[in-house]
């Protein structure tokens, strides 16, 4: 039986074919799924900063892509999936709002982009697809049976990488 696994913001959950998981209203936050197409084990981050470093309370490793992104991984190894088949695609990271004198910490959006991309890189996982930037929110699910991420928009339509 399919069951749809909610993502909360600064959450992060895996789980095997047949489920599919799901996060609503990315803004700037950014989704990032990572998926084994072999044994169909997957996982869904709904980051909201880019780095633990920075922050004042880091209770919540989930919030962020340095902390999120290894603890996803891992888990997805205890399930079964191999790390040189596991691939990514991500998602949001968007500048929901426009400021006069906007500094490069306004930039949340962008810059947790660049940070997914970063920490990708360094737990040496291919990131194979994104859908980031814009001024727009999107609701992602990644398909566990196929390994689709499908994007869903409100004035943007719909979308799958």
């Amino acid at each position: 039986m399919s069951e749809l696994i909610k993502v909360g913001m600064a959450d992060y959950k895996t789980g095997k074919n047949p489920s599919s998981l799901i996060s609503y209203g990315l803004g700037s936050c950014v989704g990032i799924a990572m998926y084994d197409a072999v044994s169909k084990i997957g996982g869904l981050a709904h980051i909201m900063l880019p780095d633990s470093t920075q922050a004042r309370s880091t209770e919540n490793p989930a919030k962020f892509a340095d902390t999120a992104l290894p603890l996803m991984l891992d888990e997805m190894l205890r399930l079964g999936a191999s790390k040189s088949r596991i691939t990514a695609k991500i998602a949001g990271g968007a500048q929901m709002f426009t400021f006069a004198n906007a500094t490069d910490i306004m930039r949340v959006g962008e810059r947790n982009s660049e940070a997914v991309k970063n920490i990708l890189r360094k737990i040496d996982v291919r990131m194979i697809a994104e859908d980031t930037g814009g001024n727009y929110g999107r609701t992602v699910e990644l398909k566990l049976e196929s390994g689709i991420y499908r994007i869903k928009t409100i004035d943007k339509g719909e979308k799958e990488l």
